[in-house]
């Protein structure tokens, strides 16, 4: 009885232990002042050391057909696993920012498209693993077939 006790609890700690991703928002949901020219923050979720996540980001876009990619420089803000994303791609075309994590073992990815109001929420995409390359391509192209309407 002993032994199935613990694995019901190795069980149920597992249900419940949260999964490393990333949350976006609204540059005003942050309480730090330098992010109020951000197109977006986000921030690392079940990441039980937040100091120890490695983040990064690449703007990818679609410019008069041709395909392009910006490294991004992600800015740490005040909280801790909180980051901004400033614009430092070009203005036209269709972008989708790229996100990619790790905290020890897990891993994270984010798409995340830009349009001309800002980043869109609703077409989203997270993944407990970085994006490949066929889903972003498909996320630009549906980010062009939306503008083009």
């Amino acid at each position: 009885m002993g032994r199935l006790g613990i694995v019901i609890s190795a069980v149920a700690a597992l249900a419940f232990a949260q999964e490393f991703t990333f949350t976006i928002g609204s540059p005003v949901a942050s309480a730090d002042s330098r992010s109020k020219l951000a197109a977006f923050v986000f921030r690392t979720e079940g990441c039980t050391d937040v100091a120890t996540a490695q983040v990064g980001g690449t703007a990818e876009g679609l410019v008069q057909g041709t395909r392009t990619s910006v490294a991004l420089k992600l800015t740490a803000m005040s909280t801790p696993g909180v980051y901004a994303v400033y614009p430092s791609w070009p203005a036209g075309g269709d972008w989708v920012v790229n996100l990619s994590g790790t905290c020890a073992r897990a891993r994270a990815g984010a798409l995340i498209p830009i349009g001309p109001l800002g980043f869109i929420r609703a077409s989203s995409k997270f993944f407990s693993r970085p994006a490949t390359a066929p889903e972003i391509d498909t996320a630009l192209q549906a980010l062009s077939h939306e503008r083009g309407k």
